[in-house]
Protein backbone atom coordinates (compact mmCIF):
# COMPACT_ATOMS: atom_id res chain seq x y z
CA UNK A 1 0.00 0.00 0.00
CA UNK A 2 1.33 3.54 -0.93
CA UNK A 3 1.81 5.78 2.23
CA UNK A 4 -0.74 8.62 2.09
CA UNK A 5 0.73 11.75 1.27
CA UNK A 6 0.72 14.02 4.34
CA UNK A 7 0.24 17.54 3.12
CA UNK A 8 2.19 20.42 5.28
CA UNK A 9 -0.75 22.86 7.15
CA UNK A 10 0.26 26.21 5.46
CA UNK A 11 -1.03 28.03 8.86
CA UNK A 12 -0.22 27.34 12.41
CA UNK A 13 -3.57 25.60 13.52
CA UNK A 14 -3.51 28.30 16.64
CA UNK A 15 -3.53 30.09 13.50
CA UNK A 16 -6.46 28.60 11.52
CA UNK A 17 -8.64 28.70 14.92
CA UNK A 18 -8.37 32.87 14.81
CA UNK A 19 -8.61 33.45 11.54
CA UNK A 20 -12.02 31.44 11.20
CA UNK A 21 -13.23 33.28 14.14
CA UNK A 22 -11.94 36.69 12.69
CA UNK A 23 -13.77 35.32 9.39
CA UNK A 24 -17.04 34.74 11.54
CA UNK A 25 -17.28 37.87 13.25
CA UNK A 26 -16.06 39.94 10.82
CA UNK A 27 -19.31 38.50 8.68
CA UNK A 28 -21.69 38.83 11.14
CA UNK A 29 -20.91 42.48 11.60
CA UNK A 30 -21.32 42.95 7.76
CA UNK A 31 -24.76 41.51 7.81
CA UNK A 32 -23.74 38.19 6.11
CA UNK A 33 -26.19 35.58 5.57
CA UNK A 34 -26.07 31.99 5.84
CA UNK A 35 -22.39 31.83 7.46
CA UNK A 36 -21.44 28.61 7.46
CA UNK A 37 -17.95 27.09 8.64
CA UNK A 38 -16.88 23.13 7.27
CA UNK A 39 -14.10 21.17 8.60
CA UNK A 40 -12.35 19.82 5.30
CA UNK A 41 -9.42 18.10 6.96
CA UNK A 42 -9.02 14.94 4.84
CA UNK A 43 -11.12 15.31 2.49
CA UNK A 44 -9.87 18.70 0.57
CA UNK A 45 -6.40 18.61 -0.61
CA UNK A 46 -6.60 22.65 -0.64
CA UNK A 47 -7.76 23.62 2.44
CA UNK A 48 -8.92 22.61 5.85
CA UNK A 49 -11.54 25.11 6.62
CA UNK A 50 -13.81 26.44 4.50
CA UNK A 51 -16.15 29.57 5.39
CA UNK A 52 -19.61 30.00 3.31
CA UNK A 53 -21.53 33.26 3.75
CA UNK A 54 -23.89 35.26 1.23
CA UNK A 55 -24.17 38.93 0.30
CA UNK A 56 -27.50 40.38 -1.05
CA UNK A 57 -25.80 43.02 -3.21
CA UNK A 58 -22.38 43.48 -5.13
CA UNK A 59 -21.07 46.37 -2.53
CA UNK A 60 -21.97 44.25 0.71
CA UNK A 61 -19.71 41.39 -0.95
CA UNK A 62 -16.60 43.71 -1.49
CA UNK A 63 -16.77 44.84 1.74
CA UNK A 64 -17.19 41.90 3.41
CA UNK A 65 -14.19 40.93 1.09
CA UNK A 66 -12.38 43.88 2.56
CA UNK A 67 -12.73 43.60 5.54
CA UNK A 68 -11.80 40.02 5.88
CA UNK A 69 -8.96 41.30 4.62
CA UNK A 70 -8.31 43.68 7.44
CA UNK A 71 -9.70 41.01 10.04
CA UNK A 72 -6.45 38.35 8.42
CA UNK A 73 -4.34 41.09 8.79
CA UNK A 74 -4.97 41.91 12.56
CA UNK A 75 -4.30 38.01 13.01
CA UNK A 76 -0.68 38.35 11.58
CA UNK A 77 -1.83 36.67 8.16
CA UNK A 78 -1.07 39.45 5.11
CA UNK A 79 -2.27 37.77 2.18
CA UNK A 80 -0.88 37.36 -0.87
CA UNK A 81 -2.12 40.28 -3.98
CA UNK A 82 -3.84 37.53 -5.78
CA UNK A 83 -5.48 35.82 -2.81
CA UNK A 84 -8.79 37.47 -3.19
CA UNK A 85 -10.52 36.50 -6.88
CA UNK A 86 -13.71 37.58 -7.83
CA UNK A 87 -16.65 37.58 -10.21
CA UNK A 88 -20.27 39.17 -10.48
CA UNK A 89 -21.32 36.50 -8.54
CA UNK A 90 -18.61 35.29 -6.36
CA UNK A 91 -15.25 35.99 -4.48
CA UNK A 92 -13.19 33.51 -3.36
CA UNK A 93 -10.47 34.32 -0.87
CA UNK A 94 -7.54 31.85 -0.18
CA UNK A 95 -5.85 32.51 3.34
CA UNK A 96 -4.12 28.81 3.06
CA UNK A 97 -5.67 26.40 5.13
CA UNK A 98 -8.77 28.51 5.34
CA UNK A 99 -10.51 29.33 2.29
CA UNK A 100 -13.51 31.65 2.25
CA UNK A 101 -16.54 31.74 -0.69
CA UNK A 102 -18.57 34.98 -0.40
CA UNK A 103 -21.96 34.44 -2.89
CA UNK A 104 -24.50 36.13 -3.91
CA UNK A 105 -28.00 33.89 -3.41
CA UNK A 106 -28.36 32.64 -6.84
CA UNK A 107 -24.83 31.69 -7.17
CA UNK A 108 -24.63 30.11 -3.77
CA UNK A 109 -27.59 27.52 -4.64
CA UNK A 110 -26.24 26.64 -7.95
CA UNK A 111 -22.49 25.75 -6.66
CA UNK A 112 -23.89 24.03 -3.97
CA UNK A 113 -20.42 23.45 -2.34
CA UNK A 114 -22.34 22.53 1.47
CA UNK A 115 -23.46 19.45 -0.65
CA UNK A 116 -20.15 18.72 -1.86
CA UNK A 117 -18.71 19.44 1.21
CA UNK A 118 -20.74 19.83 3.94
CA UNK A 119 -21.39 16.63 6.75
CA UNK A 120 -24.39 14.95 4.50
CA UNK A 121 -21.67 15.25 1.30
CA UNK A 122 -20.62 11.80 0.73
CA UNK A 123 -17.41 10.31 1.97
CA UNK A 124 -14.32 10.28 0.11
CA UNK A 125 -14.37 6.92 -2.41
CA UNK A 126 -10.98 4.61 -1.61
CA UNK A 127 -8.70 4.87 -4.19
CA UNK A 128 -9.67 1.60 -6.38
CA UNK A 129 -6.99 2.35 -9.50
CA UNK A 130 -5.50 -1.65 -10.09
CA UNK A 131 -1.89 -1.78 -9.19
CA UNK A 132 0.43 -2.11 -12.55
CA UNK A 133 1.06 -5.48 -13.66
CA UNK A 134 4.45 -6.57 -13.13
CA UNK A 135 4.52 -8.91 -15.52
CA UNK A 136 4.85 -11.55 -12.70
CA UNK A 137 1.07 -12.66 -12.77
CA UNK A 138 -2.14 -12.00 -13.17
CA UNK A 139 -3.04 -9.86 -9.78
CA UNK A 140 -6.01 -7.86 -9.88
CA UNK A 141 -4.92 -6.43 -6.51
CA UNK A 142 -5.47 -2.63 -5.37
CA UNK A 143 -3.39 -0.34 -3.20
CA UNK A 144 -6.87 -0.89 -0.52
CA UNK A 145 -6.01 -4.95 -0.44
CA UNK A 146 -2.95 -4.49 1.20
CA UNK A 147 -4.97 -3.18 3.95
Amino acid sequence: MRPARERKPKVAPALLDRLVEAARKSLEDDKAENVLVLDVTGRADYADRLVIATGLADRQIQAMATHLQEAFEKEGLKLRRDAIQGSPDWVLIDAGDLVVHLFKPEARGLYGLERMWGPESPAAEPDRTPLPDDGIGGSTATEDDDE
